[in-house]
């Protein structure tokens, strides 16, 4: 009951932001009409397919890797504005508090890709198959909560918003525009296709590919294995640092 309440307050607070919701829309529709319909012709003559179908699940990747992981900003607000303090000294342990915070904020971010989903499909992306599109959903989430519980993890560390920022831009940047995202990962020069297997988004948006538009470049059940090994990861890393902040 108590990780619920604290999950439906960031649910509540997403919800009733309005500008949150439509600013936090703009830069993946802008980036999916303009690459999409900028590079459309160039991908196709390649003998890619269409473009918008390939770029619209790294879209939805993207869109929840910004949401998941500011939400992290959140702990910093409520510790300057003596909200965790509070919270701290009700009679729940900081462990149920982080869960439901961090829950919480990954259904936002799932909120987030389902909508972008559906506004992609306004532009032309056309998914595979409406079981594929009910089958994303669980996957979006298990990408947010890897991504949230990195945020929780490093906003527990800092106490201030501007250093906070400046790291998730520093952090968030790379894992975007290397996880395949924008580009294939086919016949990538030997040290990209590391470092693209080291970067998790990855296989989030390679699942995300082979459920919307059944292909993919590693194989689902890898996907799904390597997200929820490193979530849970991420997970144990955010609850201990969250019970070592000092209020």
């Amino acid at each position: 009951m108590k990780i619920y309440i604290l999950w439906l307050r960031q649910i509540k607070r997403y919800l009733r932001s309005k500008s949150r919701i439509l600013g936090s829309l703009a830069q993946p529709l802008l980036f999916l009409l303009a690459m999409g319909y900028g590079f459309g012709s160039v991908f196709q003559k390649a003998g890619q397919g269409n473009y918008i179908n390939f770029l619209a699940p790294g879209i939805i990747g993207m869109s929840i890797i910004f949401t998941s992981v500011f939400t992290g900003i959140e702990i910093i607000w409520d510790r300057q504005f003596g909200f965790l303090k509070e919270m701290m000294v009700a009679p729940m342990s900081r462990l149920n508090i982080m869960i439901g915070r961090t829950m919480g904020g990954a259904t936002v971010a799932t909120m987030q890709g389902i909508i972008v989903l559906m506004l992609s499909m306004l532009f032309g992306f056309h998914p595979y198959s409406f079981i594929g599109v009910l089958l994303t959903i669980p996957v979006m989430f298990l990408v947010a909560l890897l991504f949230t519980a990195l945020g929780t993890m490093i906003a527990s560390l800092l106490d201030d918003m501007q250093g906070f920022q400046l790291i998730m831009n520093f952090l968030i940047m790379p894992l975007f525009f290397l996880s395949g995202a924008l580009f294939p990962l086919e016949g990538l020069p030997k040290v990209m296709s590391i470092i693209t297997k080291l970067d998790p988004l990855s296989y989030g948006v390679d699942a995300f590919r082979y459920l919307l538009i059944n292909s993919s470049h590693y194989d689902i059940g890898l996907d799904i294995a390597v997200l929820s090994i490193i979530t849970g990861f991420f997970l144990l890393l955010g609850g201990y640092f969250f019970k070592k902040i000092q209020i």
